[in-house]
């Protein structure tokens, strides 16, 4: 595929997309027999996902991963939608903290003081300022003296290998709500697969890979459908509530400090009382 191409697709009207994207959907779900599933995490995303899906073929399941770490919002939301099954990993965030790390900055910068830790010299050649490359971290250095571990393998443990162990044992392809808009990561994706990645190492399907978040949000409200409250809560991000990914390029209030305003008790707990325990509830 070409980034022309991409461009071409994200600037069509919503209802040339839908039908792009029941397109990608068909084809998914015969080169599959029907042994598909759909990545349900309750967001709008993978919420406009499950009604394309199950608009063309009902009895698709959901599947959800409780780490233990969803908003409680998010959690409802899912109990509330029909056919939904539930995955929960193996390892608790106090073990994936006190064993590998804090996610802290982004996957990559993460990854990168984890490695530079260990004497790997790839990693700690980033943090070199005179690094020649877009790649360089050296603004983040000072974390290489953090009191703390820091390590971009917690959403691995506690997301990808429950979904991976879950495909393994059903022979279930999954549905994914990722687009390509959200990353420069996932636009080299496309470019590689586009929507239906049939000979990718891990076959998936991204059907709404060409939308963008306007789109998402046309079609809730075009179609009536259902969201988790969480959002008219003001927030856009609502994935584990303890990470850091990301965090420093949001405008004021930050999701830590909206967090204090909309649920002061898990506030009080990520900042004074936190110890890395499982899910805050507990």
């Amino acid at each position: 595929m070409e980034l022309w191409q991409l461009k071409q697709m994200q600037s069509l009207p919503l209802e040339a997309k839908i039908s792009k994207s029941q397109q990608r959907i068909r084809e998914w779900y015969e080169h599959w027999d029907g042994n598909v599933y759909v990545s349900f995490s309750g967001g709008k995303d993978s919420t406009v996902l499950l009604h394309l899906v199950r608009q063309l073929y009902p009895d698709v399941p959901a599947v959800f991963c409780d780490t233990g770490l969803e908003f409680p919002e998010i959690k409802e939301f899912v109990r509330q939608t029909e056919r939904v099954e539930t995955l929960r990993p193996n390892m608790n965030f106090r073990r994936v903290l006190e064993t590998y790390g804090y996610p802290v900055v982004s996957k990559d910068v993460a990854e990168c003081v984890e490695g530079a830790k260990k004497g790997q010299a790839h990693r700690l050649r980033r943090f070199d300022p005179n690094y020649k490359s877009m790649f360089n971290v050296s603004k983040w250095a000072f974390l290489l003296d953090a009191p703390f571990k820091i390590s971009g393998i917690c959403c691995a443990v506690m997301k990808k290998r429950p979904f991976r162990k879950y495909e393994r044992e059903t022979g279930r392809k999954p549905f994914l709500g990722m687009m390509a808009s959200e990353s420069k990561l996932r636009v080299q994706t496309w470019l590689k697969t586009g929507c239906n990645g049939f000979e990718s190492k891990r076959p998936t399907s991204q059907p709404m890979s060409f939308w963008l978040e306007k789109d998402v949000w046309d079609y809730l409200r075009k179609f009536n459908v259902p969201y988790s409250s969480i959002y008219d809560m003001g927030y856009q991000r609502t994935g584990c509530i303890f990470c850091m990914f990301g965090c420093h390029l949001e405008p004021y209030p930050n999701r830590f400090q909206k967090l204090s305003q909309t649920h002061p008790k898990l506030y009080e707990y990520c900042m004074r009382d936190f110890d890395g325990g499982g899910s805050w509830s507990s």
